[in-house]
């Protein structure tokens, strides 16, 4: 009997399995919503994700561990810069890319250039069309010609990663790719992500969310207290932005809007730790920080991680 589970605990997948494509095509949506719990933040701004984003997803068939990258674009500044680096350096640890684009017969300059540093991976790439369910049914086999047009993949598979369409046969297709593996992650394991990290993001979130178009690029979150007590988790955190009339518009007339983003944050984080949370909320003005490598690598984002 045991040598028959220990043949079937053998026979497990395992593999890594990137997310690459433009910035808000939803990559941090759909790795949300295949592990079944929310780590990446989400927002209806570009380049929301600025870090490699580890998460897990394990069940009776084995083990994926999924990479969310920072959405791929013309970086303007050393943050940028890294994010970019970030996203194509993920490309070489993947046993499965998944190609994110929007359902669009266009393909425009962004996707072009994602599709030619895919030529130099040997890696099966799936063309992954999200947001199927913005356009009729019947449209998504002209999106399909269009990106046959431009390269091969090795499986096309149009989903939504709001709804969830079509999200298990994803799943099931990256599977049948991946090889008989050891297992990473204890089954119970749905993100390598410290805590603290966790929740900047969730700050960062909020402020995408409530902030004007101008200001959220800009800025930064640092978690300067965390301390966890028997029912309450106390959390201090600074919001870093660029100019004097940044912080002005982040705290608002009153505190208005440092209470709007403080209270949205909260429940996410209390969602996070399962259990009451105090939050204060800083602001603090770092001109130019993410032209600052010292900054960028104190804020979390470090270069050194990246290869060259």
């Amino acid at each position: 009997m045991e040598e028959k589970t220990q043949q079937k605990t053998e026979q497990k997948k395992s593999g890594f399995v990137t997310l690459v494509g433009r910035p808000n095509v939803g990559k941090s949506t759909l790795m949300n919503h295949l592990i079944g719990q929310k780590i990446a933040i989400t927002s209806d701004k570009p380049q929301t994700t600025r870090n490699r984003i580890q998460t897990v997803y394990t069940d009776e068939r084995g083990q994926i561990v999924f990479l969310d990258t920072p959405g791929m674009h013309k970086a303007k500044n050393k943050l940028g810069d890294y994010m970019v680096r970030v996203a194509y350096h993920t490309l070489k640890e993947a046993d499965v890319v998944l190609f994110l684009v929007e359902p669009d017969t266009k393909i425009g300059a962004g996707d072009r250039a994602i599709i030619e540093r895919l030529r130099e991976v040997s890696t099966p790439v799936f063309l992954v069309i999200n947001k199927i369910d913005t356009i009729k049914r019947e449209e998504i086999l002209a999106v399909i010609d269009a990106y046959r047009k431009e390269a091969e993949f090795a499986e096309v598979i149009p989903v939504s990663a709001k709804t969830g369409d079509n999200a298990e046969d994803l799943l099931n297709t990256v599977f049948s790719y991946l090889q008989p593996g050891p297992q990473f992650y204890d089954e119970d394991t749905v993100t390598d992500q410290p805590m603290r990290q966790i929740t900047a993001e969730l700050v960062r979130e909020q402020a995408l969310r409530c902030l004007s178009e101008e200001i959220p690029h800009g800025i930064a979150v640092v978690i300067e207290r965390m301390e966890w007590k028997k029912k309450i988790v106390d959390v201090d955190a600074t919001i870093i932005c660029e100019r004097d009339s940044h912080k002005g518009i982040i705290i608002g007339k009153g505190g208005s809007m440092l209470k709007k983003i403080g209270s949205g944050a909260r429940y996410g984080i209390e969602e996070l730790c399962g259990r009451q949370v105090n939050l204060k909320l800083w602001v603090k003005v770092k001109k130019d920080w993410r032209e600052s490598d010292y900054l960028i690598k104190n804020f979390g984002y470090d270069p050194k991680q990246i290869e060259q």
